[in-house]
């Protein structure tokens, strides 16, 4: 990676940006080599040419208008776990111009 989280949230402070207590802060993609640890629907289709099968059996190969996203992650050491829980977020359509 090329910015550190502490590099991040300077940045974010010194151009003015309301950081408050409990706000989400996130690097972006970062996945290994194989499919199980790809970290964007756009890998995970391969740029859209591979369909993927989701749990109620309807298939994607980009999100549509309508689609619900969660987020869950926690990272693990030593014993001692941390986690932000849900992230949800529902993709509307576009506004009209």
């Amino acid at each position: 990676m090329y910015w550190t989280i502490k590099q991040m949230l300077a940045h974010h402070t010194i151009t003015g940006c309301n950081i408050n207590p409990g706000d989400l802060m996130a690097t972006g993609t970062i996945s290994g080599r194989t499919p199980d640890s790809y970290g964007s629907m756009l890998e995970l289709s391969w740029k859209g040419t591979k369909p993927i099968t989701l749990s109620d059996g309807s298939k994607r190969k980009f999100l549509q208008d309508g689609d619900e996203v969660i987020f869950t992650a926690y990272c693990e050491r030593d014993g001692y776990r941390v986690g932000f829980g849900e992230c949800r977020g529902k993709l509307i359509p576009a506004l009209a111009l």
